[in-house]
């Protein structure tokens, strides 16, 4: 308070009154990334102080901007798809719509859901899962376990977008090292080149057909835990 009103008298007014709606915009200029107190009063000309009027810290602050991107994720479901590719295509728009959100990854990986947008899409997709004769926990089970392994890929690519310049320089090496290796390089040279987005849809494929044999539509989410830990157990 008293750096505040130190800052009024150098001003020679009244502290800046800022509203939430404020503190979202500047938190999203900023971006989940390099989001913090400190930056978004800075970026709006007030002490951190005058922040804790409208957030809890920290914790408050992310969940106030993710929470506000979060809400403009709007998942296309086609009617026509099976549960397998209605879980494909719906993980495949999470993973680029977190990718065009640097930082939200880490929200939605850290701790999901955690206010109104994040209950909104869980509920939007356990719905979507009840259409196609899933039961609401169920869907809730079969459409977190899909998320995880989207969310995974794009945390992946995220970090591997950030390094980008140095880590070319990087893999090139280590595919040098790979093609000159005696029990891996012919392998390695027979491999196909492929793109990172097919190289995810072709995992994330594999992954969603593995859980919809696990959790059909219908059995019920015990069946389900119990067909999972045979499936681990080689049974």
């Amino acid at each position: 308070m008293k750096d505040e009103q130190t800052r009024s008298a150098r001003t020679g007014g009244r502290p800046r009154q800022i509203e939430t709606a404020d503190i979202v915009r500047a938190g999203r200029e900023l971006g989940l990334r390099n989001l913090s107190m400190n930056a978004v009063a800075a970026r709006l000309g007030v002490t951190s102080t005058a922040l804790y009027r409208h957030v809890d810290g920290r914790w408050g602050l992310e969940r106030l901007v993710g929470e506000s991107l979060l809400a403009e994720l709007d998942l296309h479901d086609d009617p026509a798809d099976g549960p397998v590719p209605h879980l494909l295509s719906t993980a495949l728009q999470l993973r680029a719509f977190l990718l065009r959100h640097p930082g939200l990854t880490s929200y939605v990986q850290t701790l999901f859901p955690r206010g109104e947008g994040g209950r909104r899409l869980l509920a939007a997709a356990a719905g979507s899962l009840a259409r196609r004769g899933y039961s609401t926990d169920a869907g809730i089970v079969l459409s977190a376990a899909v998320a995880a392994v989207a969310i995974g890929y794009a945390a992946t690519e995220e970090v591997q977008r950030e390094r980008a310049g140095e880590l070319d320089a990087q893999r090139r090496g280590a595919e040098e090292a790979l093609r000159a290796d005696a029990d891996l390089g012919e392998a390695h040279r027979a491999l196909p080149t492929i793109t990172p987005d097919e190289y995810v849809r072709l995992w994330l494929g594999a992954a969603i057909r593995g859980f919809v044999e696990a959790a059909p539509p219908g059995r019920p989410v015990d069946e389900i835990r119990a067909a999972l830990r045979a499936a681990g157990e080689g049974q």
